[in-house]
């Protein structure tokens, strides 16, 4: 899994920070991606990147501020144009499906793919056979989410050495072991999961929140997390406006990683008048607080890697 930052600045772009959108590129072998957020000129920055808008398969949108919304309709039309584009889910606050449906119906436009739009609420917002999504509810202006992405664990490999050893054949019971259920061979024998299959390696969790103050549900879906995404839109010492605006400091950011016992963190949104000069020494103030931080940048991409377990489950 990977995150890509198309997007990092604040409020309004800047000559080298487009406004805010993050894409999480999926594991092989199905490679899709999900985007987070879609603030306006989204869909160039992707023209400078790998991502391919006909691998889209799900949008995330945390509020409806502009700089985080504004890309989103231009974009899905685009999508329209790439041959084996399928079924696309766009999740968001109240008033996501009014807005898009109003722009549609203004402008005449005919996606030519299937467009499924849900307003979600706190709680589990999406679920499959690889993927849990929950969302939070955010303290900003407006409603807003952050959303917590777990992989589901995958399964532990086959031994098969021993496998052999106990004359289990090649085929579906393999399979079945694979998925730890037990099987019964044609002699009567009944071969345990747990004898032949390694533990598995634990999904990998990654929290991407959208604008907030410093709150307790930012704790909550940053508990743990392989990677945290957070808003650094003002500098420390400067908490008296961000709380203003409903923003956080580098140091909030910080502290909430730290809180939430996060493995990572990126940050993101700065303001437009700190440039890559100043993001630096902001960040250099927070490692005191929390020293596993990196500063997004238009462009950037950030690796997530399984981590095996080491002990029983």
């Amino acid at each position: 899994m990977q995150l890509t930052f198309l997007g990092t600045s604040a409020g309004r772009p800047t000559r080298t920070r487009n406004v805010t959108s993050i894409a999480l590129s999926l594991p092989e072998p199905k490679g899709g991606f999900w985007l987070f957020d879609t603030g306006e000129g989204t869909q160039h920055r992707m023209l400078g990147s790998k991502l391919k808008l006909n691998k889209l398969e799900r949008i995330f949108i945390t509020h409806l501020h502009g700089d985080h919304l504004y890309g989103l309709p231009g974009l899905l039309s685009s999508r329209g144009y790439f041959e084996g584009a399928g079924p696309l889910e766009i999740y968001g606050p109240s008033g996501i499906r009014a807005y898009l449906e109003s722009i549609f119906h203004l402008s005449g436009v005919h996606l030519g793919y299937e467009l499924r739009i849900i307003e979600v609420e706190a709680g589990v917002v999406m679920e499959d056979d690889k993927f849990k999504v929950e969302a939070a509810e955010m303290e900003h202006r407006v409603p807003c989410f952050g959303y917590r992405i777990t992989e589901r664990p995958q399964p532990g490999a086959l031994n098969l050495p021993v496998l052999s050893r106990l004359g289990v054949p090649f085929g579906p019971l393999f399979g079945k072991l694979k998925r730890g259920e037990d099987v019964t061979l044609s002699d009567g024998r009944t071969i345990a999961a747990g004898e032949v299959v390694g533990q598995p390696t634990p999904g990998r969790v990654i929290t991407i929140l959208g604008d907030t103050r410093p709150c307790d549900n930012a704790v909550m879906l940053a508990r743990g997390a392989d990677l945290l995404v957070h808003e650094a839109t003002f500098a420390g010492g400067m908490e008296e406006k961000a709380d203003a605006y409903g923003h956080s400091t580098i140091l909030q950011a910080a502290e909430t990683a730290r809180d939430g016992g996060a493995k990572r963190l990126v940050v993101t949104h700065f303001s437009s008048r700190f440039d890559d000069e100043a993001v630096a020494d902001m960040v250099e103030s927070a490692k005191s607080i929390f020293p596993s931080i990196d500063p997004a940048a238009d462009f950037a991409e950030f690796n997530v890697p399984r981590t095996p377990l080491t002990n029983s489950l």
